[in-house]
């Protein structure tokens, strides 16, 4: 049987296959959801178009939405976040079509958007939601046959929030990101501990001692900040919410307007789902050799053209995945990754260990979205909190860890206002 695909190199299978199996070892609650889908089948007949990053995590939701039944295309959700053997072996061992290949131009890209997209979806599963908003743009037709969908990031979220206050959103979407063990776990201690492993393994650099400037103090930038804190950097950060920015200083980090930071930084990195967050008269403010690095979803966050046509001279790829830009007066800036996800570009992405609940919440919310899609109104739902919950007893159990219940007397106790001081 030949599978419809586009990645590297079908050789490249074997290893995939082995490293698939030795993230597989670390996600235990997507393993008892494969074991409870593949004796309820509750995904039959059901196509699934996921447009996620293509990493060893990723191959097992896909094997566990196969194994419930479902009919599964993946495509991914970042030209540079795809491990080119993790893709062969999917496509070779596992008999699921996948469309992505590390490195691919942005043609290529949105070519297998499309390819994703003739799999003709009942359900879409977005990072990004590159696939919704591919689907709402140009493959209209497509759209009364989508039942729902789910959506992994902060970036995708807001960009879905903002179509369905636009009521130019035709389905519902659970945010998977903000589940509870989604955003807690995987934002703060995948993305913390990821993004600085980016970091090192593309610049080798010592973190101890230097300056490094966190762009946002949302859950993914709290976790950067923490990483960085605890291998000795001295953490500034920049916010423009009060909230978090009162909630910065009291962690312990010094916080102050990005201008301001610009001089100071000796590594920035941004995770804010914004745009130029880093921008033109911070590059023309930072001191020589900066290091700038972004780990939110696009590479909008940091300005590229600006810095491009800041620059007298084409950049130089001086380390893999480390591209130096000279300004005017001699003054290096060095770009890790083109600005994309430097965790998923530079290495590997989050540990297995904690995108075993993050795509537990897939699983289980393409499982709730299948009974109870068409009951949704065309809106940006949380995944139930039941749900939320059942993973988080899945996930201690498998680490051994049991908790209190509460006992007769105190579910009273809490359900009654008569008893006071």
């Amino acid at each position: 049987m030949t599978i419809e695909h586009d990645v590297r190199n079908l050789d490249l299978a074997p290893g995939g296959r082995l490293r698939i199996e030795w993230a597989e070892r670390d996600m235990p609650v997507l393993r008892q959801i494969r074991e409870r889908f593949e004796k309820e089948r509750p995904l039959d007949g059901v196509r699934i178009s996921a447009c996620l990053h293509v990493t060893t995590e990723t191959a097992n939701l896909a094997r566990t939405l196969q194994a419930g039944g479902a009919d599964v295309v993946l495509t991914a959700s970042n030209p540079l976040s795809t491990q080119d053997d993790v893709a062969a072996s999917l496509v070779t061992h596992y008999e699921i079509p996948v469309y992505a290949i590390k490195g691919e131009d942005n043609d290529t890209y949105y070519d297998h958007l499309k390819a994703a997209l003739d799999h003709k979806p009942h359900i879409t599963m977005d990072d990004g939601a590159d696939l919704v908003s591919e689907l709402h743009k140009n493959r209209i037709e497509l759209l009364p046959d989508v039942i729902g969908g789910t959506e992994e990031t902060t970036t995708g979220v807001i960009r879905l929030r903002a179509m369905a206050k636009d009521g130019a959103l035709k389905f519902p979407v659970i945010a998977v990101n903000d589940s509870m063990t989604k955003h807690l776990f995987d934002n703060r201690y995948g993305t913390g501990q990821s993004t600085i492993d980016g970091i090192i393994r593309a610049t080798n650099i010592l973190l101890a001692g230097r300056n490094v400037v966190v762009g946002g103090y949302g859950w993914c930038s709290r976790g950067i900040a923490m990483r960085a804190k605890g291998m000795g950097a001295n953490v500034i950060v920049t916010e423009i919410d009060h909230l978090k920015a009162l909630e910065a200083v009291m962690d312990g980090f010094r916080v102050m307007k990005m201008i301001d930071a610009a001089p100071l930084g000796d590594v920035f990195v941004t995770s804010t789902g914004d745009i130029n967050v880093i921008d033109v008269h911070h590059f023309e403010a930072m001191k020589d050799g900066a290091i700038v690095a972004n780990s939110g979803h696009f590479n909008v966050e940091i300005n590229i053209p600006g810095l491009k046509a800041l620059s007298r001279e084409e950049p130089r790829l001086i380390r893999p995945f480390v591209e130096q830009y000279r300004l005017p007066d001699g003054r290096l800036i060095n770009l890790l990754a083109d600005g994309r996800l430097v965790n998923l570009a530079a290495a590997e992405g989050h540990p297995a260990s904690v995108m075993d609940m993050s795509f537990a919440n897939q699983a289980l919310g393409s499982e709730y979205m299948l009974s109870m899609g068409k009951q949704l109104e065309n809106q940006v739902y949380t995944i139930p909190e039941d749900v939320d919950q059942e993973i988080a007893r899945l996930k201690l159990e498998a680490m051994g860890i049991e908790i209190d219940t509460l006992t007769a007397e105190q579910v009273q106790y809490l359900n009654q206002w008569q008893e006071g001081t």
